[in-house]
């Protein structure tokens, strides 16, 4: 156990959790809704400090983030909990395993073995991924400093529920960040995902302000969120206030946790989201769990710049100075420099 930081005590023994915007009012003795952050005796503590659940070399295409340092590895980790219960997550026998199991599991592996393991695999990056990374930020936080020291980049993979108070202790070290937008509906967040609309909005909008490479992905869910207009809505959202060049990655659904009975997503209703994304603006929208949807255009001449095969470059026309071979546009993005035509970077 490690005392959390960002909550404030009361003089009953009560405390409040500033780390999410649940921002829970716990009692002696209880937990926050993540079920990972405990009130004992009036002191709030994480219970998931160092205690990783999973632990892997990705390629950062699988985050995904497609306009962040292309072809690299994101050394990546996770705790166990989650502030949310979404009925459809991929990752449930870990994310929900101190609700349901009441089971925090995971072997002890401090800041500094991560980072070291990062720097001995030769990747770019370290990401907080798999589960919700706000619920470990003590432990996200300690080894994103070391990260950062080390010249690796920090990086989250988040469902944006965090405040604006953890938003600022942590964005000096936070490079980059995908955020999945789970619906444009309040309701879809309350009925399905325990939570509301508006604190991820502001989220993402203050992660742009903060100067952090923003990615944002919604997994498309038929009978949820696949509606025309409410994907408009959500593409609008992206393209006037995170900007054109933010990326937006329409995910294909399939059947897990509590939602084994809704089918996958047709492939139509996915290109259907991407062309919705294309007309309001957006320059670079992804069909994800498609292969062969995953390539990046050049937005002005249409040119192939890099050609995925799911998670791997096969090939980067993007040159040198980071912009297209044919008309010199610049493909927006960290770490964009290319001139590696035809270079297969599978790892």
């Amino acid at each position: 156990m490690k005392e959390a930081i960002l909550y404030e005590k009361f003089t009953d023994s009560r405390v409040r959790c500033h780390l999410c915007a649940h921002r829970c009012a716990i009692v002696d003795g209880k937990k926050g809704l993540c079920r990972v952050r405990e009130n004992r005796g009036g002191t709030l503590y994480t219970l998931v400090y160092g205690r990783t659940i999973a632990r892997h070399v990705d390629p950062v295409e699988k985050k995904p983030l497609f306009h962040f340092y292309p072809g690299s590895t994101a050394y990546s980790i996770a705790t166990p909990g989650c502030n949310f219960h979404c009925r459809w997550c991929q990752n449930w026998n870990i994310s929900q395993m101190p609700r349901e199991e009441h089971l925090v599991a995971g072997r002890e592996a401090p800041p500094e073995l991560v980072v070291a393991a990062a720097q001995q695999a030769g990747c770019r990056s370290m990401a907080y991924t798999y589960t919700e990374p706000t619920v470990f930020f003590e432990y996200a936080y300690d080894t994103g400093r070391l990260a950062h020291d080390a010249g690796l980049a920090n990086v989250y993979v988040t469902n944006g529920y965090m405040t604006a108070e953890m938003l600022e202790t942590f964005h000096p070290y936070l490079d980059a960040a995908n955020v999945d937008l789970k619906a444009f509906c309040d309701e879809t967040y309350r009925r399905y995902v325990g939570a509301r609309l508006q604190p991820v909005l502001d989220s993402l909008k203050r992660m742009k302000a903060l100067g952090i490479w923003l990615e944002v992905t919604t997994l498309v869910i038929p009978g949820i969120n696949d509606d025309p207009a409410e994907l408009r809505d959500a593409a609008q959202f992206v393209a006037h206030e995170l900007g054109t060049d933010t990326p937006w990655h329409i995910s294909r659904f399939f059947p897990a946790y509590k939602m084994m009975d809704v089918p996958p997503t047709p492939v139509a209703t996915l290109r259907q989201a991407r062309e919705i994304g294309l007309e309001t603006g957006l320059h670079h929208v992804y069909v994800g769990n498609v292969l062969g949807e995953e390539n990046t255009f050049c937005h002005h001449c249409g040119r192939l710049l890099i050609r995925r095969a799911g998670y791997r470059i096969l090939e980067n026309h993007v040159q040198p100075d980071g912009r297209c071979p044919d008309c010199g546009t610049p493909l927006v993005g960290v770490g964009m420099a290319g001139g590696k035509d035809g270079v297969d970077y599978e790892r």
